[in-house]
């Protein structure tokens, strides 16, 4: 059972574990770790996000890379296949993807990944491969100092989610 105040008691190498589990930029979970002991999970989160923001790219490119592409048909077809599979949250709105949807996705995210030099990250929860599909398009057209700003953002909302998730997980 992790509480709080468990994680707080940690030894450091131990929390910076369990932080590489929500964002996989070293620095960040180190220094994430050391700003222990946290009063409450705001301050947690807070300091999370005063960290990332005070990160460059290299630490951002480094928790980008922790991430799977989603870079087949198949695989997006698994991933989409059913309001049961996606019942666990990540993407709930969906009731299953259209395979012309799947594969401009798959065939943009390669594009993306050629483009800028790393994958495409959004804060997937709750959306559906049409709405991913839409996103994705808006910002393939970006200049990389863009896309690196905006990938950051999407990690930080991924990342914020998994502290909550780390905390139920073990509750």
């Amino acid at each position: 059972m992790m509480t709080l105040a468990a994680f707080n008691a940690l030894p450091a190498a131990e929390a910076e574990k369990y932080l590489k589990d929500c964002n996989a930029a070293e620095r960040w979970a180190r220094q994430l770790a050391a700003a222990r002991p946290f009063a409450d999970v705001a301050a947690w989160k807070h300091s999370a996000e005063t960290i990332w923001r005070s990160l460059g790219e290299s630490d951002y490119l480094q928790a980008f890379e922790a991430h799977p592409m989603i870079g087949d048909v198949e695989s997006l077809r698994k991933k989409y296949a059913s309001t049961k599979a996606m019942a666990s949250g990540e993407q709930s709105g969906a009731t299953g993807a259209d395979e012309a949807v799947l594969a401009e996705l798959a065939k943009l995210n390669r594009e993306y990944l050629d483009k800028f030099g790393f994958i495409f990250i959004v804060f997937a929860t709750g959306k559906s491969a049409a709405e991913m599909l839409a996103i994705l398009k808006s910002r393939i057209g970006n200049d990389r100092t863009t896309e690196i700003r905006n990938a950051a953002a999407e990690q930080l909302k991924i990342s914020l989610l998994r502290i909550d998730k780390l905390l139920a997980a073990n509750a």
